[in-house]
Formats: structure tokens, C-alpha cells, sequence
């Protein structure tokens, strides 16, 4: 085995092209162009979703649809990827690439046209549930094949360097995407737009990729799919509760009250379920190590510091600075730069130079930091579209570089690989779903909260006063009233969000951090030889005494 120093030398370079080679694919196809072919369908899988939250506001304006409506259906696209991650490599062993990708293909084909056109939110929710399970593991299917091609030791700080600049740079251009097509011709046109980009990839895999013989076939038994249908449903009601709590007037209301309680129960009875199982769908050894704990408590700090992404900025610039559509999505690219200036910084001084953890941390949350103050100085009637590039592109920089330095720690964690999938599932839930449903309702309530108690003080002034000395209707009066309620509110709550971040900065500066990332994936073969083991295909091999 390579030892740790030759692993990190190694992890510098990557194999080259001629020596790499993909056997799915025939030789006709020369091997430069292999990798490259399973990018391709990455970013289709990934730009593919039931729905676009980019074309929201148009579905509203022509469908039954409620925009509470529409962000829980995308929001159950991303339970369904966290949901997948736990089983994932079991999948992968059981069937062929050039299944999966068939399979995965014409599933978010079919998610494509139903959500075009149904107008029943709970089958647009299970429509969306079921498309973000089958994109992760089209997704998985692709990035494992092309893992030694990326990083020829395993090191998982390289390839989730390349992961992330995939996933978090086709958010920002499927929004783009979404939003210039509505602009030229409809928001179901983007529906069939991919609906064409899936139908080609599965013309591809049919012609070039080749049914090659998986080494190891593993049924789909022994997995404890109540465990993974409590799991969902429980992050289903957690989202359901963040989106539609405002709507409902929160625990005032018995759905919000009926989905919290069936959200703790099915979480207790899959607790309960843990302790006797041998083999839960997530075990106490995932959920209490320390690394998860530790990965999970910096995602609930930071990306609340990033809440504002969701609840302010949109209402900001098409409320307060009056862009349009098209406007507003141009935003996209100066986070779109962020990301990828993130994710070569974090190859290049995390990945390759092997900074400390702590350091990319204290990074992570200085750019953080920038952000918000930068917000907090700039926020005003009359800013430039230009002038949000520095604040936009912190935050895209910033999540990358938390992102990818605590999944890297959680690969790093000591973890036994069969828990390793289940801690990604956590992790999933934490990073992503938590980041996208629970923060924004936390802060949209707070701006709502500060928010009316500045109108209130605002409306005084003009209460003894006539609104005609002013130049303005009673309705003009309070539409300026609202602004201005609007922009105080938003100012003090980047203010208290700034001080948190400089408060997280004097914390992580005084922890001793020595640890530098080593987390170097186990070869296939072994892994292999692993799920042969824990399901009785093969006998264990002897221990060698010393």
C-alpha cells in the first residue's frame, strides 16, 4: 500500500489519459474522450430536475400552483438525493452503469412531462421525490467511474473539489437557463428542453456505453427500506413545515402542528428501530460520530449567517432596486465566478498543500463575514447591479470552501465504510435541505418580526400629517413606507448576522485545529470484497498474528 507521504505527492498529479480507461465504453471511442463523455451526462442529470424554482413565479402566474407550493416540490428533490445516499453503492454493485443511466434517464423523462403539467401538489411532490433519488444516483454512477481519472490515490478532498464545481455551478446555470427561456418562449419549454437533452443522453449510453459485467451482484435485500421510508417522511414534514409555516400561521394551525408530531414520531420509532437492528438504515454510529456532530453544528452556524441568500436578496433587488426577471438572474454568474474561484482555491491550498482544517474554516467564514458586512454598507435605493458582484461572489466562494473541507472531514471521520453512506445521508440533510428549508424561515420570520415594528414607527410620522403635503396618495405614501421599513429591517439584521460572524471567527481562532486532510477513499476491490463479507458471500480472511 502507498504510505500517507507517497499518497499526498501522488494526489498532486493526475493519471494520464492514455493509461486511463473506462471499459464501459468501447475502444472505438478514443480513451481522452471517455472521462469526458460521463461529464457530459452529469450535467445533464443535473440539470435536470422535476422542477425549476427559477420559473416559479411563472407557474404561479399560470397554473393553480401557490409558490409554497412550488419550492416543496423542489424542495422534496433534494430528500429524495439525501435519501439515496445510503444505499447508493449497494445500487452501484447491483447493476451496470449502462442501467443505471437508462433507468435514471427515463424516470426524469417522465418527471419532466409530469411536472409540466399536473397541478396536484402531492403527486408534484412525490414526482420530484422520486426524480432527485434516481438524478443522485445517475450522478453517482457517473462521478465513481470517472473517480481515478480525477484523482489517481482516492483522495476525496480532490474529487469533491470536482464535485462541487459540477453541483453548485449547474444551480446557478440551470436558473440562468430557466429564466432566458421564459424570457424567449415558456417556462414548460425548459420541461422539454431537457426532456430532448435526457432523450439524447439515452441515445448515447445505448450506442457507446456497453453492458459490462458488475463483479458483484448483491440483491436489494436486507435493506431496511421502512427505515428509509420513515427517514423520508420525516424530512418530508420538516420541509413541509419550514415552506408552509408562514402560510399557516405556523403551530396556530393543525397541519403545521400534524407535521411536526408525525416528523418526531417516525424519527423516534426509526431511533427506537437502531437499537436492535443490524443493519438500520442510519445507525448510532453515523449519528453520533464525532465528525458528523462536528460538520453538522458548523452547517447549522454558517449557513445561517448565508440564510440572507433566500429571504433578502431577491426581495431586495426586484422590490427595493426594481430589476426585472432577467436582471435578477444575472446575479447568477457573479455567484456562478465565486464558486469556481472557490473550489480552485480549495483545490490548490486544501486539496494539494494540505492546509489545516481550521484554516479553511476561519477562510470560509471571513468570506462569510465579507459578505454581510458588505451588504450591510452597500444596501440602499439606488445601487448598481454591478456593485453586488463583491458581496455575491463571497457568499458562492464561502459555501463551496465549508462545503467541501466538511464533507472531506466526515470521509476522514474513522467511520467503517458500510456507515460511511449513512453519515453522507446526514450530511445531505444538514448541509443542503436544512440550509435551503430551516434558515430562511428563521430569518424570513425575524425580517417579518422587524419589519413591522419599523413600519409602525415609520407610519407614525404621517400620521398627524396630510398625505397631499408629501406629493404622494394614501397608497403611494405606503408603498414608500414599506421600502423604507424594508431597507432598516434588512440593514439591522445583516448588522446582527455581521457581529455573529465576527463572534464565529473569535471562536474558531481560538481552537487548536492541527489536523490537514488525508481522507483517501478504499479501492473498489475492497470495498467490493467488504459487502461480500458483511452479507456472507465470502468468508473473512484470517488475521495475521504479529
Amino acid at each position: 500500500m502507498l504510505n500517507a507521504k507517497y499518497a499526498i505527492e501522488m494526489s498532486a498529479h493526475h493519471v494520464p489519459s492514455g493509461c486511463f480507461d473506462i471499459p464501459d465504453i468501447p475502444n472505438c471511442i478514443p480513451r481522452r474522450l471517455k472521462p469526458w463523455l460521463f461529464i457530459f451526462f452529469v450535467l445533464v442529470v443535473q440539470f435536470s430536475g422535476g422542477i425549476y424554482l427559477a420559473a416559479a413565479s411563472d407557474m404561479v402566474g399560470t397554473t393553480a400552483l401557490m409558490q409554497e407550493d412550488i419550492l416543496m416540490a423542489g424542495y422534496a428533490s433534494l430528500v429524495g438525493m439525501a435519501i439515496n445516499f445510503a444505499v447508493m453503492f449497494r445500487i452501484k454493485f447491483r447493476f451496470s452503469n449502462r442501467v443505471q443511466l437508462l433507468v435514471s434517464g427515463a424516470v426524469l423523462i417522465a418527471a419532466n412531462i409530469i411536472c409540466a403539467y399536473t397541478t396536484c401538489v402531492p403527486l408534484l411532490v412525490a414526482t420530484c421525490f422520486i426524480a432527485g433519488w434516481f438524478r443522485m444516483q445517475a450522478t453517482f454512477a457517473c462521478n465513481s467511474t470517472i473517480q481515478l481519472w480525477l484523482t489517481p490515490v482516492r483522495d476525496m478532498a480532490i474529487f469533491f473539489c470536482y464535485v462541487y464545481l459540477v453541483v453548485d455551478s449547474v444551480i446557478q446555470l440551470s436558473g440562468i437557463a430557466t429564466v432566458y427561456t421564459i424570457f424567449h418562449l415558456d417556462w414548460m419549454y425548459m420541461h422539454w428542453i431537457m426532456t430532448g437533452l435526457l432523450a439524447l443522453m439515452m441515445l448515447l449510453v445505448l450506442l457507446l456505453v456497453r453492458p459490462v459485467h458488475v463483479p458483484l451482484h448483491i440483491p436489494l435485500l436486507g435493506i431496511d427500506w421502512i427505515g428509509a421510508g420513515l427517514w423520508a417522511i420525516a424530512m418530508l414534514c420538516f420541509t413541509f413545515v419550514c415552506v408552509y409555516g408562514n402560510y399557516f400561521d405556523w403551530f396556530d394551525a393543525p397541519e403545521i402542528y400534524g407535521a411536526s408530531v408525525l416528523a418526531l414520531v417516525c424519527v423516534g420509532i426509526n431511533l427506537w428501530r437502531a437499537t436492535f437492528l443490524h443493519h438500520p438504515y442510519i445507525s448510532f454510529a453515523a449519528l453520533t460520530n464525532r465528525n458528523v456532530i462536528r460538520a453538522t453544528a458548523v452547517y447549522l452556524v454558517f449557513f445561517t449567517l448565508l440564510a440572507t441568500e433566500h429571504v433578502f436578496e431577491h426581495g431586495y433587488a426586484a422590490t427595493i432596486l426594481g430589476f426585472d426577471d432577467t436582471n435578477l438572474i444575472d446575479l447568477n454568474w457573479y455567484v456562478f465566478a465565486g464558486i469556481i474561484v472557490g473550489c480552485a482555491f480549495t483545490y490548490f491550498s486544501f486539496a494539494i498543500r494540505r492546509w489545516r482544517y481550521k484554516t479553511m474554516t476561519i477562510i470560509g467564514f471571513s468570506l462569510a463575514a465579507v459578505y454581510l458586512a458588505d451588504f450591510y454598507f452597500l444596501i440602499d435605493y439606488g445601487v448598481e447591479k454591478e456593485a453586488l458582484f463583491l458581496p455575491l461572489f463571497c457568499r458562492g466562494c464561502a459555501s463551496v470552501i465549508i462545503s467541501i473541507v466538511f464533507l472531506t472531514s466526515i470521509v476522514q471521520s474513522g467511520l467503517p465504510f458500510q456507515t460511511f453512506p449513512q453519515a453522507l445521508t446526514i450530511n445531505g440533510f444538514t448541509g443542503a435541505l436544512m440550509g435551503a428549508t430551516l434558515r430562511p424561515a428563521l430569518v424570513g420570520e425575524w425580517l417579518r418580526s422587524v419589519m413591522a415594528r419599523n413600519l409602525s414607527v415609520v407610519s407614525e410620522r404621517f400620521t398627524s400629517t396630510n398625505p397631499a403635503s408629501f406629493g404622494l396618495s394614501i397608497g403611494e405614501l405606503y408603498g414608500t413606507s414599506t421600502k423604507h421599513a424594508m431597507v432598516l429591517a434588512m440593514k439591522e439584521i445583516y448588522g446582527w448576522l455581521l457581529m455573529a460572524a465576527i463572534d464565529s471567527l473569535i471562536v474558531l481562532s481560538l481552537i487548536n485545529g492541527p489536523v490537514r486532510p488525508h481522507a483517501i477513499f478504499p479501492k473498489w476491490r475492497t470495498i467490493r470484497h467488504t459487502f461480500k463479507r458483511l452479507f456472507g458471500f465470502e468468508k473473512p480472511l484470517p488475521q495475521s498474528r504479529c
